[in-house]
């Protein structure tokens, strides 16, 4: 009897904290920040938040590619979308990405953190300027961001995002400089969710850890996910 007691106690703390309550029109007119934005994952987080409504600042490296997503967002149906080409390689750029956000959206909602870099043309990954550079942005752009975009995301009990990689829970070789990066985002994130826990501070963080696999399987589940979303509703509104 104390058994199936457990098992059921179990069975329910696991619908509780797992159950997918996802509400496609929470995000209809939720004013959002999404970094690494004109590719891959990036580019298919923005076209969901727009066919969802959402009021977007797009940033990544490259403007010609950003120019293109801002286009079709607009023609799924985002009521404003706005770009600023930013690298995040550059300590003074996350100071000008939020400030550009709050400036045209008024505040934030959500803030999703997507962007990374591998070591630049002509840096050895494991020397100590590539090395610096991977920490800039793949941990503390991301930090500054964060503790940039914290005080509009409180006002607002917003959401953060941050996708990570499973390299920040298990490192492989040829990697060290990347993964030491993810790891310390891992905790950082990790040790801010517990403090603002604490700190009764209504700001929601979301930690996204990416397998190994390709952008083009990636890009796929984040489609999967939100049609399952999108014939969920429909289903509950037939119903």
């Amino acid at each position: 009897m104390k058994v199936l007691l457990l098992t059921g106690l179990g069975a329910l703390f696991f619908t509780y904290y797992w159950a997918d309550n996802f509400d496609p029109a929470s995000l209809q007119g939720a004013r959002v920040l999404l970094t690494g934005a004109s590719a891959g994952i990036g580019e298919e987080l923005a076209y969901h938040y727009a066919r969802l409504g959402s009021h977007l600042v797009l940033t990544a490296h490259t403007e010609a590619f950003l120019q293109k997503v801002v286009g079709n967002c607009r023609k799924l149906g985002a009521p404003k979308v706005f770009f600023i080409a930013a690298d995040m390689a550059s300590r003074e750029v996350p100071e000008l990405v939020v400030q550009f956000a709050l400036d045209k959206l008024g505040g934030l909602d959500y803030l999703v953190l997507n962007h990374l870099g591998a070591a630049p043309a002509g840096t050895r990954a494991h020397s100590a300027p590539g090395t610096r550079w991977l920490m800039q942005v793949n941990l503390l752009s991301y930090v500054q961001l964060t503790s940039l975009a914290l005080p509009s995301l409180t006002d607002s009990k917003g959401s953060l995002v941050v996708v990570s990689s499973l390299l920040g829970r298990v490192p492989a070789s040829f990697s060290s400089p990347y993964s030491a990066a993810k790891f310390a985002l891992d905790s950082f994130f990790g040790a801010l969710q517990r403090e603002l826990r604490v700190q009764d501070v209504n700001v929601a963080i979301t930690r996204c850890v990416l397998g190994l696999q390709d952008r083009a399987s990636a890009k796929e589940g984040v489609r999967a996910w939100f049609v399952r979303q999108e014939l969920n509703v429909t289903a509950t509104a037939a119903a």
